[in-house]
């Protein structure tokens, strides 16, 4: 469960700041989720989502350096509502909502 809702917050966060990298995304989980995020944790996750599809990464040259830079599919955007609509129905059948 908890790799699953890691996987939607990297989605949640690479749709809000599309073309980003794995360092600025590892930066952003640390800032605003307090979570040290190794680099050995991190691409395995990307590399997961990318071969399911819901993410696609390109590669570019920033700085003269060349890095990765991932953007979130039509896949990973069905695969985040699915998501949420779960979630606001569970919400909805709890109470919790209202």
């Amino acid at each position: 469960m908890t790799r699953n809702l890691l996987d939607i917050q990297l989605l949640r966060l690479i749709r809000a700041q599309p073309a980003t990298w794995g360092y600025r995304i590892k930066k952003t989980v640390e800032a605003d989720f307090n979570i040290k995020l190794g680099h050995g944790n991190l691409y395995p996750l990307l590399n997961s989502l990318e071969k399911r599809g819901f993410l696609q990464s390109d590669k570019r040259r920033e700085r003269g350096r060349a890095i990765k830079v991932y953007t979130v599919t039509e896949e990973g955007e069905k695969y985040l509502e699915a998501y949420n609509a779960t979630l606001r129905q569970q919400l909805d059948s709890s109470g919790i909502a209202q």
